[in-house]
């Protein structure tokens, strides 16, 4: 029994994201859910630029509102940067039609900004992120996590993100 709990243990945390490692492969297709135009998402087509990523509870949606705002105000080039919002729809009680409709005029308003549906929580299984909560990740054009946090980000942290991503751009 306790050499399967030590090998389920090594599993499960070789999945884990970790700063400094790659970001473990999350696709989300068919049931699993996908991008809001109906597209398969494959975090491995994520690499070739600076990648932010929000993997969010739809409760928990403005959590971190005056972080992304700030984000957005840097205008950070779009020809080697991306930001991707995965929603985790199985984390509300809110009905998924209207979870993708609010995501659908998301997508149209912001165009720059790849949509995801999580319809069962497989982000939260295979990158072991914090459930019912909001993640940020910062991920090199490599695809190496270069920072991650769940729950709010604190404002006195906003600058070391944006040199963080400002210095991976640059690289």
């Amino acid at each position: 029994m306790r050499l399967l709990l030590a090998l389920w243990l090594a599993v499960a945390t070789a999945w884990a994201v970790e700063v400094g490692r790659p970001l473990p492969r999350l696709i989300l297709e068919g049931a699993d859910g996908g991008c809001i135009t109906g597209q398969p998402f494959d975090s491995d087509t994520l690499r070739g630029k600076v990648t932010v990523v929000f993997y969010v509870d739809p409760d928990k949606k403005s959590l971190n509102e005056p972080f992304t705002e700030a984000l957005k105000a840097r205008h950070f080039d779009r020809s080697r940067y991306r930001s991707v919002a995965i929603v985790n729809m199985a984390a509300t009680w809110m009905p998924n039609f209207a979870i993708a409709s609010a995501l659908k005029k998301k997508q149209s308003r912001y165009p720059d900004t790849l949509y995801v549906k999580d319809l069962r929580k497989k982000g939260v299984k295979v990158w072991s992120v914090a459930d019912d909560d909001a993640n940020f990740l910062v991920l090199s054009k490599e695809g190496v996590v270069l920072y991650a946090r769940s729950g709010r980000i604190p404002p006195d942290e906003y600058d070391t993100i944006f040199s963080l991503i400002q210095s991976a751009m640059n690289r």
